[in-house]
């Protein structure tokens, strides 16, 4: 896969209206072009790499690792239990796991919207619906300031910590926080 030159993406950023290389300096706009892409793919490179390394996919992926902090005894007897346990609670919502739809849903429709912002792989809010959703979800984007900030501080929280689940698959291509033994 061969990757634009930087004179490449100086032309491109050159073709663009004065009045959108108004709005950004080329390394805003390259900044954002590079985001965007990272949006788009990073969620369907975790899946795919979920998908052929293992049985997890997000949600059982998150559910085991957040079930793993819970050890509480030190003992390796019980440890070793509840790592089974572990594994089968997360197993369950992972590939080949009785909530397996479930699972997928969670990993597709929740996290990895989440990751992108809310929109679905064609960048959209509504899927098929878009037409009619994505207008509508633009135009209150704009409207009411004061009472949509507090709604979206909440919902900010929310999605943070959706997007902290693909964090912990992120980690796996060197994107993750290195944790360091105190």
């Amino acid at each position: 896969m061969s990757h634009p030159s930087e004179d490449q993406k100086k032309a491109i950023y050159e073709g663009l209206s004065d009045d959108q290389k108004s709005k950004q300096t080329y390394t805003e706009w390259a900044k954002d072009a590079y985001n965007n892409q990272y949006e788009n793919w990073m969620p369907w490179i975790e899946d795919k790499y979920l998908a052929w390394f293992g049985t997890d996919n997000k949600a059982s992926y998150a559910t085991k690792d957040a079930l793993d902090k819970t050890k509480v005894t030190g003992i390796s007897q019980v440890d070793n239990l509840q790592d089974g346990v572990n594994n089968l609670v997360g197993g369950q919502v992972g590939k080949d796991g009785l909530l397996a739809p479930a699972g997928n849903a969670v990993s597709k429709e929740g996290v990895n919207r989440a990751e992108r912002g809310g929109k679905d792989e064609q960048g959209t809010y509504g899927g098929a619906a878009a037409s009619v959703t994505d207008p509508v979800a633009k135009n209150a984007k704009g409207a009411g300031e004061g009472l949509v900030g507090g709604a979206q501080s909440a919902g900010g929280t929310a999605a943070d910590g959706a997007k902290g689940v693909g964090g912990y698959v992120s980690g796996f291509f060197g994107g993750g926080e290195k944790k360091t033994d105190s």
